[in-house]
């Protein structure tokens, strides 16, 4: 007879066998990091760690490789922290008044508008590209900070989801606000946003990886090496060409890609958390 305790040891088995898959090639990367260029191609790898591990990501952030013409890694990751950044800010910062317009005000064609934004989310920047390209050439935000980033900061998934959250506020609420002399603008700043604390931050959680994560509109909008990405930097790195690919320096770059998604993650663990919970209420 299997007793509860025994059978505990099934479902973290199972968890500990996916970890492990799943940070294996992490590990690798990291080995990778601190080898040199010559140790990496000789076959099978070490899978021990090297003596170069601070000389590479030190050459990374400072001068990157060849391939990205000597643009450090440190101006990339500047680059994408401040598009993940003013995608995951601006993108809460419409949707919610927006959702908020739409759920407490009656005003006409509103059901209308409610489904204009939602039918935008069958049109990803994927298939409007062009005219999105083509607006922002027209504009000059080419190999700007703009054009990385306006172009992406509406967001019907996050309207959607305020949406969703403001409806179950109970009516009682909004008519005690009245009763105290609260205005539309006063009810939204002192009552709605510190009811929807938690939904911004698994929002703000998701929308910066989202940002972050950003190849194809980066890789389109910016032509000069001071303007890349780390995603686009890393492809860059790997890029077929006469140059060797420096390994150590991508996996190196690889390592420090990954960093800022994972300590947003973890800084904004318990509020992320609590906002998919409340989310589904």
């Amino acid at each position: 007879m299997v007793t509860a305790r025994s059978s505990a040891w099934v479902p973290h088995a199972v968890l500990i066998t996916g970890l492990a898959l799943v940070l294996f090639p992490v590990y690798v990367a990291f080995v990778g990091s601190s080898l040199t260029a010559s140790d990496i191609l000789d076959a099978p790898m070490s899978l021990v760690p090297g003596p170069h591990l601070f000389e590479n990501f030190a050459r990374a952030l400072g001068a990157g490789t060849v391939k990205t013409s000597g643009e450090p890694v440190a101006a990339m990751l500047l680059n994408s922290l401040v598009m993940a950044l003013v995608i995951a800010a601006g993108k809460i910062l419409i949707s919610l008044p927006s959702a908020y317009a739409v759920v407490f005000f009656r005003f006409p064609l509103r059901r209308l508008c409610f489904w204009a934004i939602f039918v935008t989310l069958m049109l990803p920047v994927e298939v409007r590209i062009i005219p999105t390209y083509k607006i922002a050439a027209d504009l000059s935000l080419i190999d700007s900070y703009a054009g990385l980033t306006l172009p992406l900061v509406a967001s019907a998934t996050a309207t959607l989801l305020f949406r969703q959250f403001f409806l179950t506020i109970p009516d009682e609420l909004v008519e005690a606000a009245k009763i105290d002399g609260a205005g539309p603008w006063r009810f939204l700043i002192d009552t709605v946003i510190p009811l929807s604390r938690t939904n911004i931050a698994a929002l703000f959680v998701i929308l910066f990886i989202y940002g972050w994560n950003q190849y194809l509109w980066p890789l389109l909008v910016t032509n000069t090496p001071s303007m890349t990405t780390i995603v686009i930097g890393i492809r860059q790195m790997i890029g077929n060409g006469d140059t060797q690919t420096e390994w150590h320096i991508v996996m190196a770059t690889t390592l420090l890609a990954v960093l800022p998604p994972v300590l947003v993650v973890l800084l904004m663990q318990r509020w992320f958390v609590k906002g998919l919970v409340e989310a589904e209420k």
